[in-house]
């Protein structure tokens, strides 16, 4: 029997071969590769493998148990599902960037020690940045660079962490941390990828930027790996908890505020990882549970609803909620994919974001954590009056001159399997109760009071917004958010630079001067002495020595040298 190898080198040896491939032959590989990615995740033992001493230390390129299996589950099975979304795009260079967008995510889940979690980390953030650039726009280059920037950030704080870490602990393995300078330094690394409240701006600016499908696996990985490493390194922690509540609400509010489609549901993206961090810092069982599969659930409904409104700007060339409207007719299976996808996404009861939604709220309960409780029940209230909002605007709303159709068969078929999974999970939890952290699982979620509160709250929101529906129109206005600040710090931050740089010249022409200065002193020190001291003339006009013409006595270059001798034992002699 084969020996199984990392996950993550399918991906990356699998990118690089895609040039060799070309038409219904490249379709066909880049299918199969995620399919032979989850047979090796199949046939995982629990355990690590692959280790290889270096330096002292060991790295383990393969750890595996119930929680890295889960999330490498759905990590394939999105990879497959969106691959196959991406089948129609013609540039070798997006294939390849996905492929490792996805084989690094997997390197993360299954590193077990901190060196090689940080070098697959780094791959993560910088193949994912062509997934906006490939845009080829200025809008997508920019945000591209803002993107980098603030991984950059959040990278060297992450290996500060890990060298002060391995300096203190004499180990590099992925444990649980607690808060010492060095695992703070680590949480802020992790967090800016998980999007905490206020580092979590590069989301927003940059998601919206990116290819159509480019933005269908950035929905995916880098948040749900920051919510995978904070479970195994930071559960339990009640700032981790509460940052998620924050962010729940956060991420809504400003989601209400979003007039273009794909920002709408970045903020989104903030808020439900919100929930996922909640449960995670809660730290019970039914809490780590929760989050985890908030984030299983989450991939599948949120990559939906990336490829659904993919599909209405591959098809219309419109992302602005004020020039959609009446394409339910036109876009049937897309309208139908979105209805299905919002519906999983505001926690409606026979979808799976109902189920993993209320094991997270009702960890926050039975831990006696009202405050966050609330901030998540509010939230949850807030994310149905946004696709409410998404869902009326885009396919409902009239508008005479918006014409369509479907969208190409591949992304038709993609949107449709991972809607089936929305539901299928929705109606029957327990396939996904099979595979989580802690087993077995002890929650009910089609409890009868659970169902009735649940359906209250969505009732009561669809009133407020038939109700109050020109509130709710989209508008074409510019939210600011935190880069606000960030953007006047920039600003102070090139005011000294330039600041700086005049002194630099400044400088730099002063030194010039006393550098030429003392050439031409050098070539003929008597004749620039009398310029200097008795101003003779000027420096210019000081002939070069020339010892063919005259000499001069070296009386003075004696005194000079006794003087500058004189001078040295004076020094050493007061120093003394």
């Amino acid at each position: 029997m084969i020996k199984p190898v990392p996950p993550a080198f399918i991906f990356l040896a699998g990118a690089l071969l895609i040039p060799l491939f070309k038409g219904k032959l490249r379709q066909l590989y880049l299918l199969l590769l995620p399919i032979i990615g989850f047979i090796d995740i199949i046939q995982l033992q629990q355990g690590t493998s692959w280790v290889y001493p270096l330096l002292g230390y060991d790295l383990i390129l393969c750890k595996v148990d119930r929680l890295s299996l889960v999330v490498a589950y759905i990590f394939v099975i999105i990879g497959f599902l969106a691959l196959l979304y991406a089948l129609h795009v013609m540039e070798d260079g997006q294939h390849i960037a996905a492929l490792l967008y996805i084989g690094s995510s997997l390197g993360v889940v299954f590193a077990g020690d901190y060196f090689t979690l940080y070098a697959f980390w780094e791959i993560m953030a910088i193949t994912s940045v062509f997934l906006v650039w490939y845009q080829k726009e200025d809008s997508a280059l920019d945000a591209g660079f803002r993107y980098l920037i603030m991984h950059i950030f959040g990278g060297c704080c992450l290996l500060a962490g890990i060298i002060i870490s391995a300096a203190n602990t004499d180990s590099i393995a992925v444990t649980y941390l607690g808060t010492s300078l060095a695992d703070i330094l680590i949480l802020i690394g992790f967090g800016l990828n998980t999007a905490f409240i206020p580092i979590h701006t590069w989301l927003p600016d940059a998601y919206p930027e990116g290819t159509i499908t480019g933005s269908v696996f950035m929905s995916v990985y880098t948040t749900k790996t920051g919510v995978y490493v904070l479970a195994r390194c930071f559960s339990g922690m009640p700032f981790v908890a509460y940052m998620g509540g924050i962010m729940t609400v956060y991420g809504v509010l400003f989601a209400l505020l979003q007039n273009d489609t794909r920002r709408l549901l970045s903020y989104h993206i903030v808020s439900q990882v919100g929930y996922m961090v909640a449960g995670v810092g809660v730290g019970t069982e039914l809490g780590v549970n929760g989050g985890i599969a908030h984030v299983f659930n989450h991939i599948l409904y949120k990559a939906l609803l990336f490829m659904c409104m993919g599909s209405v700007i591959y098809m219309t060339g419109k992302r602005k909620l004020t020039e959609l409207g009446g394409l339910a007719k036109y876009m049937p299976v897309t309208c139908i994919a979105c209805i299905v996808a919002s519906l999983s996404i505001a926690g409606a009861p026979g979808f799976n974001g109902y189920v993993s939604k209320g094991m997270i709220i009702t960890s926050a309960a039975q831990k006696h954590m009202p405050i966050l409780e609330l901030m998540m029940i509010l939230a949850a209230v807030g994310t149905f009056l946004s696709f409410v909002k998404l869902c009326y605007f885009t396919f409902f709303a009239p508008n005479e001159e918006i014409r369509a159709k479907e969208a190409p068969l591949n992304m038709q078929l993609a949107m449709l399997l991972t809607a089936f999974l929305c539901v299928f999970i929705g109606v029957y939890p327990k396939v996904l109760f099979h595979v989580l952290p802690y087993n077995p699982v002890h929650y009910h979620p089609y409890v009868l009071s659970h169902v009735i509160g649940t359906m209250q709250l969505f009732i009561l929101a669809g009133l407020v917004f038939m109700l109050a529906l020109t509130a709710f129109s989209p508008h074409r206005w510019i939210v600011l958010d935190f880069d606000y600040f960030y953007r006047i710090g920039a600003r102070g931050i090139m005011q000294l630079c330039h600041a700086s740089n005049k002194l630099r010249l400044r400088l730099q022409a002063t030194a010039t001067r006393l550098v030429n200065t003392s050439i031409e002193v050098s070539k003929n020190p008597i004749a620039s002495s009398e310029v200097l001291f008795f101003r003779r003339g000027d420096m210019k006009t000081v002939p070069p020595y020339d010892e063919s013409v005259h000499r001069q006595p070296v009386g003075i270059g004696v005194l000079f040298a006794v003087l500058l001798v004189i001078l040295y034992a004076l020094v050493f002699y007061f120093k003394g």
